[in-house]
């Protein structure tokens, strides 16, 4: 019955986490929301017996790719699309 709720808790998760990444203008709060569901996936997959798979996504998607994605936000320039200049 606890490992049901934890399911339920980690899938409510995995949804609410996915919606924030569609809906955060900023994209580094996208990046990590986006890291936040990777972490919530990887918990899943351990939830689940693949401790391998979670290991796996923990350290390439919520770790590595996360950084990857804000290095490369950092790197760019923010322009506005309404400037008339």
């Amino acid at each position: 019955m606890i490992e049901l709720a934890i399911h339920i808790l980690l899938l409510a998760g995995l949804v609410i986490s996915a919606c924030m990444v569609w809906y955060m203008d900023d994209l580094i709060s996208a990046a990590i929301s986006f890291g936040a569901f990777s972490f919530l996936l990887s918990l899943e997959f351990m939830m689940l017996q693949a401790p391998d798979v979670a290991i796996a996504e923990a350290g390439i998607g919520a770790g590595l790719t996360t950084a990857i994605f804000v290095i490369a936000i950092r790197g760019t320039d923010k322009k506005d699309g309404g400037s008339s200049e």
